[in-house]
């Protein structure tokens, strides 16, 4: 049986590249943003928004009024990426300074969630994706929230992840340079909550927003 090439598949640094579903979903699951990219009048967009994966598909939202969520009504071809950086590299040379991270890039066409009941369960899984328990305290939207929300769903079959970890690579010769070299690592650390000012006194900050974790 021939398998499928990738047009995912990473070309520079091979040994980084990462293809089976595990390693995609993990990242795709912990990334608290992605990137679209897609071209509109024959130029291209690049555009920040939050996602969310629910098995095998990728869910992306927003207003219908928004240019990226027009174009992609549209079906065109699109490229979603998520990246975590874990940590600045700092070489003993400007060359080899780099950074540990993990990526994943998901190429495909989108389709407009209709269903109601999948499009509801998409924006809950949205809001699950940032805050793990929250949909089940927050209020449902409404039909009228609903109607005012485009829900666009890509399925993951043409997607890799990329990984760099580990110390510096530097040039041999350059090992006996005078310079400090390692790795400093990075991570999402949360300050403390922040109440709503009209927020009543009596209602306390719930678990998952006290000892969220990222």
């Amino acid at each position: 049986m021939t398998q499928k090439i990738l047009q995912t598949r990473v070309r520079r640094h091979p040994e980084r590249g990462a293809y089976d579903r595990q390693t995609i979903d993990a990242i795709l699951d912990e990334a608290l943003i992605c990137h679209v990219g897609f071209v509109d009048a024959d130029r291209p967009y690049v555009i920040p928004t939050i996602h969310a994966r629910v098995g095998d598909t990728l869910y992306l939202h927003g207003s219908p009024a928004s240019r990226m969520l027009r174009e992609l009504d549209l079906g065109p071809e699109i490229c979603v990426t998520a990246t975590i950086v874990d940590g600045l590299v700092l070489a003993r040379s400007v060359y080899h300074h780099s950074l540990n991270y993990r990526s994943v890039v998901v190429l495909g066409r989108s389709r407009t969630v209709d269903d109601p009941a999948e499009k509801s369960s998409a924006l809950a899984a949205v809001v699950e994706h940032i805050a793990p328990g929250r949909s089940s305290e927050a209020r449902a939207p409404s039909e009228a929230e609903l109607a005012g929300t485009k829900v666009l769903a890509i399925g993951l079959d043409e997607s890799s992840a990329k990984l760099r970890t580990g110390p510096p690579k530097d040039f041999e010769d350059d090992h006996r340079l005078p310079v400090w070299a390692g790795v400093l690592p990075l991570a999402i650390m949360p300050g403390s909550p922040i109440a709503d000012p009209i927020l009543p006194d009596e209602i306390d900050v719930p678990p998952y927003v006290r000892d969220y974790r990222r």
